[in-house]
């Protein structure tokens, strides 16, 4: 792979998860990296682990930042900026759902949080990196992290995999935007993959085994397998790609996305059922 010794990168949800199994990659490979998230001590724990398996010479630092805030995120790229002076690679990793429910039952509060999570959080990324990108002669690259739920309907997933599908919308308008500075972006659409917030679904039950069926690898995936895509993405390999989404599911995208009402009637009542006409 071509290399990324020295450049610049900034992951967003760097934490944990995808976003720190990232941050470790691009570390590993030769990047400086700074992540953020909302939880000072996840930060530095995931620093420490980042650290250790970072290639010589490689600052890895942290900033508490909500992607949902504009100066938060105006910080971020800043604090990753100022250690060369370039801002060379950012993945906008943070996201997640704050509901489970179907559309007819769901909470206005949680799909406007989801959507402020995923959607605004990805935006203000990509406005404020590529602004650091614009100004410091253009080049860079910016990805995004939607999901699969963007890609196909996930029953009782529904704000989610709206957001993520805006989300993937909003990279490819501003691929074409800000292709005139050099600048390159794309998203990602990762599948079921194991990380700890996804272990209640990926340790076994009835919406594991509606998932398995419809991927044609068979399993659940790592996060140091989209780790990889999102570093050819960022690197040099990738230089003549821009505005497209990558699936990383094993396969799913062909077949069908999950039911997540199998983990609601797994533990209660499927919601749906109060809406029905008594008798």
């Amino acid at each position: 792979m071509g290399s990324i010794e020295g450049l610049a990168t900034l992951v967003t949800g760097g934490g944990s998860g995808i976003g720190e199994a990232a941050a470790a990659k691009l570390a590993a490979d030769g990047a400086h990296v700074t992540i953020c998230g909302r939880t000072e001590t996840k930060l530095i724990d995931a620093v420490g682990r980042i650290r250790a398996g970072a290639a010589a010479g490689v600052t890895v630092a942290h900033i508490v930042a909500d992607v949902t805030s504009e100066a938060d995120v105006q910080a971020a790229v800043a604090a990753a900026s100022s250690v060369t002076g370039r801002l060379d690679g950012l993945f906008a990793c943070a996201g997640g759902s704050t509901g489970l429910a179907p559309l007819a039952t769901a909470s206005v509060d949680d799909i406007r949080s989801t959507m402020e999570l995923n959607y605004i959080g990805t935006f203000l990324c990509l406005k404020h990196g590529g602004r650091q990108m614009a100004s410091q002669g253009g080049g860079g690259s910016m990805v995004g992290c939607s999901s699969h739920a963007g890609h196909d309907p996930m029953r009782y997933l529904g704000g989610y995999g709206a957001a993520k599908a805006g989300l993937d919308h909003l990279c490819r308008i501003s691929a074409d935007e800000m292709g005139r500075f050099g600048i390159r972006v794309n998203s990602i659409q990762p599948g079921i993959v194991a990380t700890e917030l996804m272990a209640p679904i990926t340790g076994g039950g009835a919406l594991l085994d509606d998932y398995l069926p419809q991927i044609p690898l068979g399993r659940v995936g790592e996060p140091e397998e989209v780790a990889e895509l999102v570093r050819f993405l960022i690197g040099p390999e990738s230089s003549w790609i821009t505005g497209q989404a990558f699936a990383v599911d094993g396969g799913q995208n062909l077949r069908r996305g999950a039911d997540y009402g199998e983990l609601l009637r797994e533990f209660g009542d499927d919601p749906l059922d109060s809406l029905a006409p008594e008798g």
